[in-house]
C-alpha cells in the first residue's frame, strides 16, 4: 500500500512550512524515495478560525465547509491520512471527520496522550482566544486526567499579540513578551507548558525553549511520520 500524507495548511502559511520541515526532520531517510509522500494544500484564503469561533453561526459554517471541501480534495487525491497544522481549526475537525473516509490525525488528543504518559498533570495552554474559549484543550486533557490551565487575562492578551502582531505579521517574535507569558504559567503552578498554536511552533523553531514546553505541532509531525509507516530519525516523543 502506498501511504500519502495530506497536509491541510495555510493557517498560517509559515506554520505549514515549519510543519513540513518537522516531518522531514523526523523521517529517517537517506534518499528522496525514503521520505514521506505528501500533498500540501496551503489554503491561505481560509477564514480566520478564532474570529469564526467567537463570532456567528454563519462564520463557523463558512470555516467548516471550507475545511470539509479541502479534506475531500486531499482524500480524492489519494491521501491516506490528513494532518492539520492549526490548533484552532480542531474545533471543526470531528465534524469534518464524519464525512471523509481517511483519518484526520488529531493534534490535541495526541498531545494529551503524550503528557498523560509522562505523568504531567497541570500544563499551561498557550493558544488563541478561539482555542481557549472553545475549551478544546480543556476537554481533551480532562479526558486524559489532566487539568489544562489557561493564562491570566493579562497574559492571554500577550499571547494573542505574540501570535497575531508578531508571528502572523512576519516578525520573529519578541522573547521578552514570551518570557512574561512563561512567568505567568509558573505563577499558576503549571508543571509544563503546551505550545498550542502553530505560530508559537514557528517561534520555538527559531529560539531555544526549555524542555518545560511541549510543541503540539511537533507531536503531530511525528505521528504523521508514523501514520505513513516511515522510520523515525529520532524518537522525539514517546
Amino acid at each position: 500500500m502506498e501511504y500519502r500524507l495530506g497536509v491541510l495548511g495555510g493557517m498560517g502559511p509559515q506554520a505549514t512550512n515549519t510543519f513540513y520541515q518537522f516531518v522531514i526532520d523526523r523521517t529517517d531517510a537517506q534518499t528522496d524515495q525514503e521520505h514521506v509522500n505528501a500533498l500540501i494544500l496551503s489554503d491561505s484564503d481560509m477564514p480566520d478560525r478564532t474570529t469564526a469561533i467567537l463570532g456567528s453561526k454563519q462564520q463557523q459554517e463558512a470555516v467548516y465547509c471550507r475545511l470539509l471541501e479541502d479534506a475531500k480534495l486531499l482524500e480524492r487525491a489519494g491521501c491516506t491520512c490528513i494532518a492539520v497544522p492549526c490548533n484552532t481549526s480542531h474545533f471543526f475537525l470531528d465534524r469534518v471527520q464524519a464525512y471523509i473516509g481517511i483519518p484526520i490525525l488529531h493534534m490535541i488528543r495526541e498531545t494529551a496522550c503524550l503528557l498523560a504518559g509522562q505523568g504531567l498533570k497541570r500544563p499551561g495552554i498557550l493558544a488563541t482566544d478561539g482555542t481557549i474559549q472553545s475549551g478544546l484543550y480543556q476537554k481533551e486533557f480532562a479526558a486524559a486526567g489532566i487539568e489544562a490551565v489557561v493564562p491570566s487575562p493579562e497574559a492571554q492578551k500577550l499571547v494573542m499579540s505574540f501570535i497575531y502582531d508578531d508571528v502572523k505579521a512576519g516578525r520573529d517574535g519578541d522573547p521578552q513578551k514570551f518570557a512574561a507569558i512563561h512567568r505567568d504559567l509558573l505563577s499558576q503552578g503549571c508543571d509544563c507548558g503546551v505550545l498550542a498554536c502553530t505560530e508559537l511552533s514557528v517561534f520555538a523553531d527559531r529560539h531555544h525553549l526549555p524542555p518545560y514546553y511541549t510543541d503540539a505541532m511537533a507531536v503531530l509531525a511525528q505521528r504523521a511520520v508514523e501514520a505513513c509507516h516511515k522510520p523515525l530519525r529520532h524518537i522525539f516523543i514517546k
